[in-house]
């Protein structure tokens, strides 16, 4: 319930800058960078485009902070699954199984945010994605090399294959599942690879 002094009539809601990338990464997420025009952004936000520049500065802008809202609220807990205090082949295998889950859920929103943004149109984009991409294959790689440093670059290389595979079958309907099917068969792959 309202009453008059909580809201002047005729004057619109306070804008919300988080709240407002939430919904952009909705938005991206489901669609891809490229697919988002600029007045579908500005419409789901409820502002006008004035107010869009003044907020995020480009729309390139508000994606480089929907990607940082990602990396921490919705994207793989990478320093949780990768234990010092457990197997390597077995975190590897948990890390495939947790993407696998996480890239299913929502149908709406299928994929990694991330994984998809690095093969955009837009080179901006492309690049601000992959930056994030690096960085994660980067922290996979160093837990690796700490136990296995000779097979650190192609385990790396194959778990950022097998990554980018089940985002792009998420995006083309594949249920949990399914995913979880194909994350398990790469799983017995790296405990073999890690147990020469």
């Amino acid at each position: 319930m309202t009453t008059k002094k909580d809201r002047t009539p005729g004057r619109p809601r306070r804008f919300d800058p988080d709240q407002a990338v939430a919904t952009a990464q909705g938005l991206f997420h489901a669609k891809g960078y490229d697919s988002v025009s600029l007045a579908e952004l500005t419409e789901a936000l409820r502002i006008k485009p004035p107010s869009f520049y003044a907020a995020f500065g480009s729309k390139h802008g508000l994606y480089a902070r929907v990607l940082d809202r990602y990396a921490e609220t919705g994207a793989i807990p990478l320093g949780d699954i990768l234990r010092d205090d457990r197997p390597v082949a077995d975190c590897l295998k948990a890390l495939l199984e947790d993407a696998a889950r996480r890239y299913g859920a929502d149908p709406k929103t299928p994929g990694c945010l991330v994984l998809e943004g690095s093969r955009a149109n837009d080179t901006d984009a492309r690049a601000a994605s992959s930056a994030f991409q690096v960085a994660a294959e980067g922290v996979i790689r160093a837990y690796v090399a700490e136990r296995f440093p000779e097979a650190a670059d192609r385990v790396t290389n194959f778990i950022g294959t097998v990554m980018v595979g089940l985002s792009a079958k998420a995006r083309r309907g594949h249920d949990v599942d399914r995913l979880l099917a194909s994350a398990r068969i790469a799983g017995h792959a790296l405990s073999q690879e890690l147990s020469r």
